[in-house]
C-alpha cells in the first residue's frame, strides 16, 4: 500500500470515528479545517458534534471508496479541504 493509500485509510476509519473531532483533516495535513471542527465541538459543549461528527461521517466513506489515484489527485495533490 502507497503513502497515499495509507493516509486515505487512515483518514477514512479516523473521519468515521472521531470525526466530530477533526482527526481525519489533521492526518491530511488539514490543519486549520481541523482546528475549526475542533473548536464547533468543544466551544459549544459537544453540542455542535453533532454537525461535525455527521461531517467526519461522510467524508470517512467518501476517503475509503475513492481509488488511491483518485484521493491523491483529489485530497493530496489539490488540497480539497471539505467533502
Amino acid at each position: 500500500m502507497s503513502e497515499s493509500g495509507s493516509k486515505r485509510v487512515a483518514a477514512g476509519v479516523c473521519g468515521i470515528l472521531l470525526g466530530s473531532l477533526g482527526v481525519h483533516k489533521f492526518i491530511l495535513g488539514y490543519t486549520k479545517e481541523g482546528v475549526i471542527m475542533l473548536l464547533i465541538t468543544v466551544l459549544t459543549c459537544g453540542i455542535g458534534s453533532a454537525a461535525t461528527g455527521l461531517i467526519g461521517l461522510i467524508e470517512g466513506i467518501m476517503y475509503l471508496v475513492k481509488s488511491d489515484a483518485e484521493f491523491e489527485e483529489t485530497y493530496v495533490r489539490n488540497k480539497k479541504g471539505w467533502f
